[in-house]
């Protein structure tokens, strides 16, 4: 199989992980990136309320979003760029999380995405003082982006793991997975299937 997957990062309005006000996709194709797509997302009523912290992190304000797409409206462009991929992203329990919660709270179903962590893949593939975004990002030769805007966050983070696949001669993300010792994660149950179990 060849290194095919999606980056994703989301930047949310406030501390609720259903506030999506961002999002950033990256299409890697034989581990090069071949597509690229971000856009602003009106976050979920009862989650709209843009925090001054995350403001002050992102740069996107209220305002910014009024003329853009719902959670709900913007969901099927966000599904048909991912495909079936496996998504990447940085920290990916954050990311899926919101794609999860935002789902939930408008009462749409989130695929059953697998996901692998350039956080986890960064830490078994470098030795550096920090793993954030933009440390882990100049190891892999990825430098001078704009942290915080998601579509360069995805860019970075699909960086990391083209790189990480080369250092490992991993022909694709499962296989990179296990010369690092990782997993891709499965997904988990629906919350309300796993209050039953």
């Amino acid at each position: 199989m060849p290194l095919d997957f999606t980056a994703i990062d989301f930047e949310t309005a406030n501390s609720s992980p259903a506030s999506a006000c961002s999002v950033g996709l990256v299409r890697v194709r034989d581990g090069k990136v071949v597509a690229t797509a971000g856009w602003l997302i009106q976050p979920p009523p009862g989650h709209d309320e843009f925090q001054e912290w995350n403001t002050k992190i992102h740069g996107i304000r209220a305002e910014d979003v009024t003329a853009a797409a719902s959670w709900a409206d913007q969901f099927d462009r966000l599904c048909a760029f991912a495909g079936a991929d496996v998504l990447v992203a940085h920290n990916a329990g954050f990311d899926l999380n919101v794609l999860r919660r935002a789902s939930e709270v408008t009462g749409g179903d989130c695929p059953p995405y697998r996901s692998l962590c350039s956080l986890q893949v960064a830490r078994k593939t470098y030795v550096l003082d920090s793993y954030r975004l933009p440390k882990a990002a100049e190891a892999a030769g990825f430098t001078g982006f704009s942290h915080h805007d998601a579509l360069a966050d995805a860019l970075a983070c699909a960086h990391i793991v083209i790189d990480a696949a080369r250092k490992t001669a991993s022909s694709d993300v499962f296989a990179l997975a296990d010369a690092l010792k990782l997993r891709v994660t499965e997904p988990a149950a629906p919350l309300r299937e796993r209050a039953v179990a």
